[in-house]
């Protein structure tokens, strides 16, 4: 099978889809802006072919240059995992005649108010929100929900460009922060504690599920510089407290009609227990969670997303072996690391226990937290237990600090 892959070295992690594709025997035609002695040998050597396009995110030269590089080959499939790419992947199987999502199936899943019209019109409990295109639009459907509210992206991806506001004053505020976005969503603040919903699956059907939650919300670690924040993929989807939210994502999944791949989605769940949808990509969640949903349950899913593409199967095993917690670390100061406190007596206590830590080291310049998860540098650590899950991570989180001057 010949698989159009967009974007195969950037972000990082692409390249273990490459990988993935590679390991179940495809032949994977890679598109991307990089310079073919640029992509790392490791990834080169799973490639069948590769064309380098001068920009990614030039929908119509990138369609143009791929049809006329493939003329004469039968294409397969074409996939993207990266977010800016999803629509772009849609749009060249539609040219080159490939099966896999539509168009308009894409952006049911790209187009957040559109997202939420499909969902909310299969009865399920979508946040009340309007898209706005100027501030005049943002004022009045703020009138219309009501304070607090979450002003982010049509087509963001994470909370990037993400703020809740609660109250005219701060709304007038933002809006002069939002002059490079297009297209918004203005949408009701939803109370209550945020859970993703992690899907690979086959023709629209699940074939590999996740839940994990974040600690604290998303919008919160990103405003507060002291916190080091942490996802933690759950072990037991047999919760009661997490039946509802599963059952959520399933609807989802159908009122968009998902068809093969990653999907990644975020829930609400409210202090009375009701669930509400947040938002959902067809694609993997970012942030190192597919990494955690393997160490989870000591699986390969780079390699089982490309088998359910290629072959239409999954074959690890569906088996929840631990709870498993990412903590992100922000170094205290600016500049240039130059000390990290309390790693080695956290290390020798938990070892065993720690699946990786990849902090940046003295001498590395820290990364601008408000750009990145990732901040600088993290640690993921599992244990069967949630509650010894927790205590080690928050062990990372009040323990393992990093400085910068």
């Amino acid at each position: 099978m010949k698989v159009v892959f967009l974007s195969v070295s950037w972000p990082r992690e692409m390249q273990d889809y490459v990988r993935g594709l590679a390991a179940v025997g495809a032949q994977v035609l890679g598109v991307g802006s990089d310079p073919v002695h640029g992509i790392p040998p490791h990834v080169r050597a799973c490639l069948h072919d590769y064309l380098q396009v001068p920009n990614i995110m030039a929908e119509d030269d990138v369609i143009a240059r791929v049809s006329a590089w493939t003329r004469g080959t039968t294409v397969d499939r074409v996939e993207a995992l990266w977010e800016p790419v999803v629509i772009l992947a849609a749009r060249l199987r539609e040219r080159l005649g490939c099966p896999g999502m539509s168009l308009d199936t894409v952006m049911g899943f790209r187009d957040k108010q559109l997202m939420k019209e499909r969902v909310a019109a299969a009865g399920l409990r979508v946040p009340h929100a309007f898209r706005v295109r100027s501030a005049d639009d943002a004022r009045k459907a703020a009138a219309r929900i009501g304070f607090p509210l979450i002003l982010k992206p049509i087509a963001g991806a994470g909370s990037a460009d993400t703020f809740r506001v609660d109250d005219a004053k701060a709304l007038d505020a933002i809006l002069g922060r939002m002059g490079h976005v297009r297209e918004a969503s203005c949408e009701e603040f939803v109370e209550g504690d945020e859970f993703t919903y992690d899907t690979v699956c086959i023709d629209g059907r699940p074939a590999y599920e996740n839940v994990a939650q974040y600690l604290p919300r998303p919008l919160i670690a990103r405003t507060e510089h002291w916190i080091s924040p942490c996802i933690v993929t759950l072990r037991d989807l047999e919760d009661p407290g997490l039946k509802d939210g599963i059952a959520l994502g399933r609807g989802v999944l159908d009122a968009l009609s998902m068809g093969t791949g990653f999907t990644h989605m975020e829930w609400y769940r409210k202090a009375d227990g009701e669930v509400v949808f947040g938002e959902i990509g067809c694609r993997p969640g970012g942030a190192h969670l597919v990494d955690q949903m393997n160490y989870t349950g000591d699986i390969d899913l780079f390699v089982e997303w490309a088998r359910a593409v290629v072959h239409g199967r999954f074959e690890a095993s569906t088996a929840r072996k631990h709870h498993c917690a990412i903590v992100f670390k922000r170094a205290h100061g600016e500049g240039v690391i130059h000390h990290i406190a309390g790693l080695d007596g956290f290390l020798a206590r938990n070892r065993g226990h720690v699946c990786t830590e990849q902090l940046l080291r003295p001498g590395s310049r820290r990364r601008d937290w408000k750009q990145t998860l990732l901040s600088d540098g993290f640690v993921i650590v599992r244990h069967p237990d949630l509650h010894q899950c927790l205590r080690i991570a928050r062990e990372v989180q009040e323990g393992v600090q990093l400085y910068a001057r």
